[in-house]
């Protein structure tokens, strides 16, 4: 991934993770799982871990421990009703600069 593009990514990662999450609950390497699915295969999943801390922390998640059959039990993370609120400004803004980049791309075109 260029630098350009992991920078662009930084400023939405967490409007996506919280998209995954809203569509349902998952735990950590699930969503690390989900992103790779996406086509967003340089995500570390440290890098996910840390997001999710600090969604945890802005109460835009909440956190179940659910056992595993497996070691201890997972964390499993859900959208709050807050962070669905953040997702719905996050895809304003989105559509918003969708828009306007497109624009400018289209008049760059010579269009």
């Amino acid at each position: 991934m260029g630098k350009q593009m992991t920078e662009m990514l930084k400023g939405t990662l967490e409007g996506i993770v919280l998209a995954i999450l809203a569509a349902s609950p998952a735990y950590g390497y699930d969503i690390t799982a989900r992103l790779r699915e996406q086509g967003f295969a340089d995500i570390a999943e440290g890098t996910v871990y840390a997001l999710l801390l600090r969604l945890e922390k802005k109460e835009l998640v909440a956190v179940e421990k659910v056992p595993s059959e497996k070691g201890p039990p997972r964390k499993v993370y859900s959208i709050t009703a807050e962070g669905q609120g953040y997702l719905d400004d996050f895809w304003n803004t989105w559509s918003f600069l969708k828009d306007r980049l497109d624009q400018l791309h289209t008049k760059g075109q010579g269009s």
